[in-house]
């Protein structure tokens, strides 16, 4: 007669559901962090490009609405005085930049009458913000 033995498996964790999982958390914690960037823009209809990248380490943000009205972060602010408002927010930051929303409809004249203020201010480093096409 042929005996069987019976041998007991050890206990294992399998490893692949919870690589699985810990990818899972990585990409929503990613996802989370992208949604939180903070834009302190007012919303106007941005013109779109194929290549718009956003550039967090700027810290102002001069918004120009589609009646020409300008915004330094959310206070209203007129065109004449936007250069010595820079200033004094530029002071103590080094090589601080400006994020510059402009609507669409925005002339041509007045982006380059705001970015000559900003100019004025000693500021160099402006990204003009976009949307992203879709196709």
């Amino acid at each position: 007669m042929k005996i069987i033995h019976k041998t007991e498996k050890k206990a294992r964790i399998e490893m692949l559901p919870l690589i699985d999982i810990v990818f899972l958390l990585l990409v929503f914690f990613i996802y989370a962090m992208l949604s939180m960037a903070v834009h302190r823009g007012l919303p106007v209809s941005l013109p779109s490009s194929s290549q718009a990248e956003i550039d967090k380490s700027l810290t102002l943000s001069v918004t120009i609405n589609a009646d020409g009205s300008i915004y330094l972060d959310d206070k209203k602010i007129e065109l004449k005085t936007l250069a010595n408002s820079l200033m004094s927010l530029a002071v103590g930051r080094d090589n601080s930049g400006v994020l510059l929303f402009a609507d669409k409809n925005v002339s041509y004249q007045n982006l380059f009458q705001v970015m000559d203020q900003i100019r004025m201010a000693g500021i160099t480093r402006v990204s003009l913000q976009a949307e992203v096409e879709k196709f």
